[in-house]
C-alpha cells in the first residue's frame, strides 16, 4: 500500500478569465465550459495525490447558483477529500470575481471522482488521505456516504449493501 499523504498536498488553485468564446448569448459563462475547467482542476489535484494518470469516474450534482459574466475571473480550488483503493474523491469550490467592481461570489461546488490508472489504463492503488483540518475531517468522514450513494445510483451496489446509507435507503 502506498504511503498516506496529507489532503493539503493535493490542494490546487486554477484561475481563468471569461472570454467571449466562453460565453452564451447572454454573455454568461457556458455551463459546459465551467464543467471543463472544474474537471481540469480536480484532475490536477487527483494527480498530485496519486502521482499517477487519472481518469474522471463521476461528477456529482453541479448547480449553477450564480451566473458568471463575461470578463469575470473564475477561481477554482480543488482538493482530494478521501481515497478508496484506486479512486479518489475531489471537492471543488468555484468563485467568480468582478475585479473592477470589487465583487467576489461563490458560484458552485461539486465532488468529482477520479480513478488512478497505470500506463496500460488499469486501475492502480492510491495513497490513503490524511485529513488534518476540521473541514478536511468532515469531508473525509462524509465521503464514504457519498461514495456509497454514487455506487447505488450507478447500479454498482445494492441499497442493502450501502452500510452508511442503510437507514435512509431501506428504512432501517
Amino acid at each position: 500500500m502506498p504511503q498516506p499523504k496529507r489532503a493539503s498536498e493535493s490542494h490546487t488553485i486554477m484561475t481563468e478569465m471569461v472570454l467571449p468564446n466562453d460565453t452564451n448569448t447572454l454573455n454568461n459563462l457556458m455551463g459546459g465550459r465551467l464543467l471543463h475547467f472544474m474537471d481540469i482542476v480536480a484532475a490536477i489535484a487527483a494527480q498530485k495525490h496519486s502521482n499517477r494518470i487519472v481518469v474522471t469516474a463521476s461528477v456529482d450534482n453541479v448547480s449553477f447558483a450564480e451566473p458568471i459574466k463575461l470578463g469575470n475571473i473564475v477561481t477554482m480550488k480543488a482538493q482530494v477529500t478521501r481515497a478508496f483503493n484506486s479512486s479518489m474523491e475531489v471537492f471543488i469550490e468555484v468563485w467568480a470575481e468582478d475585479i473592477p467592481a470589487g465583487i467576489r461570489v461563490s458560484t458552485n461546488s461539486a465532488y468529482y471522482t477520479f480513478v488512478a490508472v497505470d500506463q496500460s489504463g488499469r486501475p492502480i492503488e492510491v495513497p490513503p488521505v490524511i485529513a488534518e483540518t476540521d473541514d478536511e475531517k468532515a469531508r473525509y468522514e462524509s465521503a464514504l456516504r457519498r461514495r456509497q450513494l454514487r455506487l447505488v445510483l450507478a447500479g454498482r451496489m445494492k441499497p442493502q449493501e450501502a452500510t452508511e446509507l442503510r437507514a435512509l435507503l431501506v428504512g432501517e
